[in-house]
């Protein structure tokens, strides 16, 4: 049993770290690792797909927390594109989280990777330079980060139909949201990776607040395991932010893209067998 605990904490600190860094959440790394021990040992037995989850929006609560405050003191964080995106991410969330009950382990594990694909493949768009972006002037934003400034222009109603999205994805597959935001942000509104992915752990925090607590009304929450998840959380969401700081940005793109390749084609292939 304790091996069990030990794994769960590392999985955490891993997943937490990846997620910070690119401003994911951590679900993408999370929920793979725990339905591949699902499948193949028996200690891993009560991680079914509900339950995971259920604990991986629990532990990304703390993770976009811990990750979070470390963006807000650089001043990396865009609160106005935020709370936008979030008008439409928490109802959203509470659906999907419903939704979730009715879905089996191999259709999980295959929807899942599809989806993982489907986001690689929109880094292949040639993305939009923040200082050409087409649209009224008055409606474009100024962001200065680290003594550069940036331009870009959100569109309202996009925005809002990408956060409902966002938010049903987040309550199905327990991703947090960010699998989905950060490639939004980049490729469609030209934000500079490093304010995506903060601004994204930002709206992520309150997504998987809203999106858990409709999985532990629904009981998809184990609290023997889900406690160990989250002291890794907040290590991890805190060195995963620190680490982005002094990554350029088409890297950390590269980065997630392999990363997402490599947990796409895994899952599919379970799913299919």
């Amino acid at each position: 049993m304790a091996l069990v605990y030990i794994i769960c904490i590392v999985i955490a600190v891993a997943a937490a770290f990846v997620g910070s860094l690119i401003g994911l959440g951590g679900g993408i790394i999370l929920i793979p690792s725990l339905l591949f021990l699902y499948k193949y040992s028996d200690a891993f037995a009560w991680a079914e797909p509900q339950m995971i989850v259920g604990i991986s929006l629990v532990t990304m609560v703390f993770t976009a927390f811990s990750s979070t405050v470390s963006y807000m003191k650089k001043g990396r964080v865009d609160y106005k594109t935020g709370l936008l995106f979030l008008i439409g991410c928490i109802p959203a969330g509470i659906f999907g989280a419903w939704l979730n009950q009715f879905v089996n382990s191999n259709g999980f594990s295959l929807y899942f990777g599809m989806l993982m694909i489907g986001l690689s493949m929109l880094f292949l768009i040639k993305r939009k330079r923040p200082d050409t972006v087409p649209g009224n002037k008055e409606k474009v934003r100024t962001f200065t980060v680290d003594d550069e400034t940036y331009h870009y222009n959100v569109s309202v109603w996009q925005a809002i139909v990408i956060s409902v999205i966002v938010g049903i994805l987040s309550g199905l597959f327990g991703i947090g949201g960010g699998s989905i935001l950060v490639p939004a942000l980049i490729l469609l509104f030209g934000i500079p990776v490093h304010i995506a992915s903060a601004t994204s752990m930002f709206m992520i925090f309150f997504i998987s607040i809203i999106s858990s607590g409709t999985h532990i009304y629904l009981g998809h929450v184990i609290w023997e395991y889900a406690i160990l998840f989250i002291p890794g959380a907040l290590v991890g969401g805190v060195i995963g932010a620190k680490v982005n700081q002094h990554i350029k940005g088409n890297k950390l793109e590269w980065v997630l893209r392999v990363i997402l390749i490599i947990i796409g084609i895994r899952l599919i292939v379970e799913g299919l067998m």
